[in-house]
């Protein structure tokens, strides 16, 4: 396995649009629509390039699948997660943990978005 292995992400929605002004105003990032060639599906992906490590995404829209917490959490990278986190509410989230010390490894703050899904966001400060 390759270091940093995950490529891509996806992030399951009910209502994209909430959830793409969700991510929009907590994240102060512009998501692009992104075309399906099948149709089943809405896709808006966060900012990324191929030349930056990391792992890129999108949140869906797909019938059949459904959004909520459990499972997998993405980490969004931060200046100071305490920034981000300190918009969740207004954007009609909710915080699960406030921005807390994990030893050398900087900081996180747990969040849930307009979806039910839990997501985190990470900052070394």
């Amino acid at each position: 396995m390759k270091p940093n292995p995950v490529v891509w992400f996806e992030i399951y929605v009910a209502d994209i649009a909430r959830a793409r002004r969700f991510y929009e105003t907590v994240l102060q990032a512009s998501l692009t629509q992104l075309d399906d060639p099948t149709g089943s599906s809405q896709m808006w992906s966060f900012p990324s390039s191929q030349e930056a490590g990391g792992a890129a995404g999108a949140l869906v829209k797909m019938d059949g699948i459904a959004p909520g917490g459990g499972g997998t959490l993405v980490y969004f990278a931060c200046d100071d997660c305490a920034v981000e986190a300190a918009r969740v509410e207004a954007a009609g989230g909710q915080v699960m943990r406030p921005k807390f010390a994990i030893g050398p490894h900087g900081h996180i703050a747990l969040v849930v978005d307009t979806e039910g899904n839990m997501v985190g966001l990470h900052s070394m400060r």
